[in-house]
């Protein structure tokens, strides 16, 4: 049996932004919680949202979003919410503050506790109910998709990097405005752009039955894969902008059907505790081309299928997976896992950490602890 569900309501195109008040009032939104970080706030886009809204609304703002989204950083945020007496949120940012929105929005509704109880892999999409608080997401880059999609990722207390889903997490709206990644820096661009083509890629070849996923991962791909050069040489290419957060949208509706090894991998390095700080789009782009590679030898036809929505002469899987490696050294992201300063010593941890991740039973081809680390030792050579 397929399950085929789509999705929430998006206001999308240049200017969206002035819709937020209507969305919020919509969503029945009267005392809401911003959830954002302080680079946000150092961008002026903080400013601009304020300006979307009327004088008169109750505004309070959380700022102290980690790189990562943690716990601790959801108990913080929860405490935000209750003091100010909110009934929603906000999310305001890349995927981290808008993951951590969603997160709030359970902690805050449900009973407390260790949030692992809501976790994907603890059987948390089963205690996730209707009372979460309804939220209006903001994307702030073009990279996770978060804003349609119903999971936040979050690192518990206990280390681990996971999926807190469920269909009641989808935001009430998302307000897509293209402009307001006008300020992303070229490698950030280039990072989250790079994440946006790996949801395409793994959600296309995940084993789940969703021809309409597969659609859309498909038109995301060709969409990301002619834009993302040309956002990240000029970030005020509108065309370029409007297209990259299309392919990010896009994406996180089609990993409706699941995602993959790359995702099974760079979760729990992207949740290790000590520096460096390890970006999650960058290790996606190191990592796909190596399990591209792997998964070859079972979705062959799949893969090459990428690469006709990739506009490439050589569809071969081998070569689908070079092209990807060229594009992301000529938008100057590290070659290999040694080059982002991940220390090879925790290779072995992170094998086995992938076959606990939520992302590992959709990979197309099964993979064991010895293919994990395999895969790993490769991306660290580059």
């Amino acid at each position: 049996m397929a399950l085929i569900t789509y999705v929430t309501r998006v206001q999308f195109d240049f200017g969206a932004l002035s819709l937020l008040a209507e969305e919020l009032e919509l969503a029945g939104i009267r005392r809401p919680l911003l959830v954002t970080d302080k680079g946000i706030v150092a961008a002026g886009l903080l400013d601009r949202v304020r300006n979307a809204l009327p004088a008169r609304l109750p505004l309070a703002v959380f700022d102290e979003t980690p790189p990562n989204p943690t716990e601790a950083a959801v108990r913080a945020a929860v405490s935000a919410y209750r003091a100010h007496e909110a009934d929603g949120i906000i999310g305001l940012g890349g995927g981290s503050p808008l993951d951590l929105a969603k997160a709030v929005a359970v902690a805050a509704t449900h009973p407390g506790g260790a949030l692992k109880q809501y976790a994907v892999i603890e059987g948390g999409l089963n205690r996730i109910t209707a009372a979460v608080a309804p939220s209006i997401a903001i994307p702030t880059t073009s990279g996770t998709g978060s804003e349609v999609s119903r999971g936040a990722i979050i690192v518990l207390d206990d280390g681990r990097k996971v999926s807190i889903g469920s269909p009641y997490l989808l935001p009430k709206a998302a307000i897509c405005d293209p402009e307001l990644t006008f300020g992303l820096p070229p490698l950030l661009t280039a990072a989250t752009g790079m994440d946006a083509i790996t949801h395409c890629i793994e959600a296309y070849l995940s084993p789940r039955v969703n021809p309409v996923a597969d659609a859309i991962g498909l038109d995301g791909l060709a969409r990301g894969w002619r834009h993302i050069q040309r956002a990240t040489t000029d970030g005020s290419d509108r065309t370029a902008r409007w297209e990259m957060m299309m392919a990010s949208m896009e994406g996180a509706m089609a990993f409706q059907k699941g995602l993959g090894a790359v995702h099974a991998l760079a979760h729990p390095l992207g949740g290790l505790p000590a520096p460096p700080v390890l970006h999650h789009g960058t290790l996606n782009a190191v990592l796909l081309p190596h399990v591209l590679r792997f998964n070859a030898a079972t979705v062959p036809e799949r893969i090459s299928t990428l690469g006709i929505a990739m506009g490439l002469e050589d569809t071969r899987p081998e070569a689908v997976a070079d092209a990807i490696a060229t594009l992301a050294a000529r938008l100057g992201l590290p070659a290999s896992l040694g080059a982002m300063g991940v220390p090879r010593a925790v290779l072995p941890a992170m094998a086995a950490a992938a076959m606990r991740d939520h992302c590992h039973p959709t990979n197309p081809r099964e993979a064991s602890e010895a293919d994990y680390l395999a895969l790993l030792e490769a991306a660290y050579a580059g």
